[in-house]
C-alpha cells in the first residue's frame, strides 16, 4: 500500500506541476479516452501557506494561495482527484482526468509512457536550468578570502 501510495503522490505531483497545454496535448494524443463525470468542481479557492524559520523553527502563517480542485469519475468507475496551484481550471480537471486513468489497470501504462514520465522529464530538465543559472551566480566567499592573503 505505500508503495502504491508513493507512486500516486509522484504522479499527482507532475501532474500539478503539468503546463496545461501541454497535459491537453499528450492526453489528446491518447484518444480516445473514457468518458468522465465532473464530481466536484473545478472551483477555485485560497489555501494558508505556513512556513517556518530556518527550516525547523515554529510554524508561522506566510500567506495565501490561491488553488483549484477538481474530482472526475471515469465511465469505467475511477475516481480522479487534482490540485493546482493558481486558477486553471481546464488543467485542475485534465490532472484529476489524467489521475482517475493512472488508477485504472488498462491505462495505466499508456499514461505513465506518454504522459506522466515526458512530463516528469522536462519538468527535471527546467528544475537544472534553474538550478545551473543560479549556480552561476554563487559567490565563492572561501575563494575571496584565499584571495586577499
Amino acid at each position: 500500500m505505500d508503495a502504491l501510495r508513493s507512486a500516486r503522490q509522484r504522479w499527482m505531483a507532475v501532474l500539478a506541476r503539468a503546463e496545461s497545454g501541454l497535459l491537453r496535448r499528450l492526453l489528446d494524443e491518447r484518444a480516445p479516452l473514457p468518458g468522465y463525470t465532473v464530481l466536484r468542481g473545478p472551483e477555485g479557492g485560497l489555501v494558508m501557506v505556513r512556513g517556518r524559520a530556518g527550516g525547523g523553527g515554529a510554524p508561522f502563517n506566510l500567506g495565501e494561495m490561491t488553488v483549484t480542485r477538481c474530482s472526475v469519475s471515469t465511465a469505467t468507475g475511477f475516481v480522479g482527484h487534482a490540485y493546482i496551484q493558481g486558477r486553471d481550471e481546464a488543467r485542475a480537471e485534465l490532472a484529476a482526468l489524467a489521475d482517475a486513468l493512472m488508477q485504472d489497470p488498462s491505462w495505466i501504462d499508456a499514461i505513465e509512457q506518454y504522459v506522466i514520465a515526458p512530463l516528469e522529464h522536462l519538468q527535471a530538465q527546467h528544475r537544472a536550468e534553474r538550478a545551473g543559472k543560479a549556480a552561476a551566480t554563487k559567490v565563492q566567499f572561501f575563494t575571496m578570502r584565499t584571495m586577499r592573503t
